[in-house]
């Protein structure tokens, strides 16, 4: 088959625009010619000449030489401006912004359809990692029984320094945000967003299933304080940042991100620093594991350069699960076993557990081992003293316990009396 050639519009010349720039460049066998790079500043220094660039979007959308469009701007609403109008002009476009794309699935997929324009993010989703491809592909006719990750660098850089070298969490954050791995406002990732975005992309290719981001419920790593810290230090494990999606006994699909306890005995266990890893659950091939860096301008840059590879062919995602299944979402019930820490007496919680094994009321640090539902935790966390680990996921029956705990040893029930 004859490779087509693309002729680039640019949208963000940053870190990883430049990047894109470069990685080009070295690769000769893609026939792509980047033809306008649209930025927002005037007169900013940049390594290319100033003819290169423009201030005018209309210079690429309107230009009909222009088969692609690659979206690579922060701003999640003009970057949504920006992909609509070139989806509605039949240009292919490739996009990085998992924000505005999980904001916008529905209206997105439509236009795909309206305008026969195809639309890739493989970097929107854990940067090097080729999950999404292979979800789309590989698993088009093997049945996913559970997906789960670490889909976020900077929060996992965090912890990792954390763990590795005993940092506290402000002075780990620091650093993540000098190597720049988080911005300068790190709520998007530290508070959990940005996996749930990304969550969000992984459970329409793996199941079918179309959410908006509210319906994802989500606990970030900034409530993480000394109690869970020293509690993962004694038992041997680590604290990650995991996204989570389950197929039930009857076929509906739960999901969450939560910070969870990962034993050593996890595929997550060594997945440190800026590093992403997916372990993927399957009927026929089992258990799968991808891991590769998660952050920084080359492995999105990667990822872009792998979309438009796939351009070339006149690739384009054909969503098959949203046709194959009929999925549903349930979460309300779903019994997680999780540690609760705060620093006031927190009995008057006790109602919304179904099981309570280990209490400790103290004055520098109470904490509760329990089992609950996960719409009595949303309740639970509209408290903001409180700090919520995950500990283990209840399972129905054996079938989703291999689906659930697939390599991973389980979580010991008592914490050390002397925290």
């Amino acid at each position: 088959m004859k490779r087509k050639e693309l002729n680039i519009g640019l949208f963000g010349f940053g870190c990883v625009g430049y990047g894109l720039f470069e990685v080009l460049h070295k690769t000769p066998g893609l026939k792509t010619t980047i033809k306008k790079i649209c930025v927002k500043q005037a007169g900013k220094a940049r390594p290319i000449p100033a003819e290169n660039f423009t201030l005018n979007k209309y210079d690429i959308l309107d230009d009909p030489s222009i088969n692609v469009v690659v979206e690579l701007i922060d701003d999640a609403d003009a970057a949504f401006e920006i992909v609509s109008e070139a989806l509605k002009k039949g240009k292919a476009v490739v996009s990085a912004n998992k924000k505005m794309i999980a904001e916008h699935f529905n209206e997105l997929l439509e236009l795909q359809r309206l305008y026969n324009a195809p639309l890739l993010y493989e970097a929107a989703c854990c940067a090097s990692i080729p999950i999404i491809r292979n979800l789309e592909e590989y698993y088009d006719t093997d049945l996913l029984t559970s997906v789960e990750g670490i889909v976020n660098g900077s929060c996992n850089y965090i912890l990792s320094r954390i763990f590795s070298d005993n940092l506290d969490y402000t002075i780990a954050l620091a650093e993540a945000q000098a190597q720049g791995y988080a911005e300068s406002d790190p709520s998007l990732d530290t508070g959990g967003s940005d996996a749930k975005y990304k969550l969000l992309l992984l459970i329409a290719h793996a199941f079918g299933l179309v959410l908006n981001p509210e319906d994802i419920f989500t606990l970030g790593i900034d409530r993480i304080g000394n109690t869970e810290l020293q509690y993962a230090r004694e038992k041997g494990y680590k604290i990650k940042l995991v996204a989570q999606a389950i197929k039930n006994a009857d076929n509906s699909i739960s999901f969450f991100v939560i910070p969870k306890f990962v034993s050593p005995d996890s595929r997550l266990y060594a997945v440190d620093d800026a590093f992403n890893g997916v372990i993927t659950h399957t009927s026929f091939a089992e258990t799968q594991f991808f891991v590769g860096k998660g952050a920084g301008a080359y492995p999105t840059a990667s990822a872009v350069l792998s979309d438009l590879s796939a351009l070339t062919y006149d690739y384009r995602y054909e969503y098959k699960k949203l046709h194959q299944v009929d999925a549903v979402a349930s979460n309300e019930d779903r019994l997680l076993s999780i540690l609760l820490t705060g620093s006031h007496d927190l009995s008057l919680y006790f109602d919304l557990f179904k099981s309570i094994e280990e209490t400790c009321t103290r004055r520098d640090g109470s904490y509760v081992i329990g089992t609950l539902t996960l719409s009595s935790l949303k309740l639970l966390i509209k408290e903001p003293t409180v700090s919520v680990v995950l500990r283990n996921i209840e399972v129905e029956d054996k079938a989703e316990a291999t689906a659930v705990f697939a390599g991973v040893e389980l979580l010991d029930t008592v914490l050390g009396q002397e925290i």
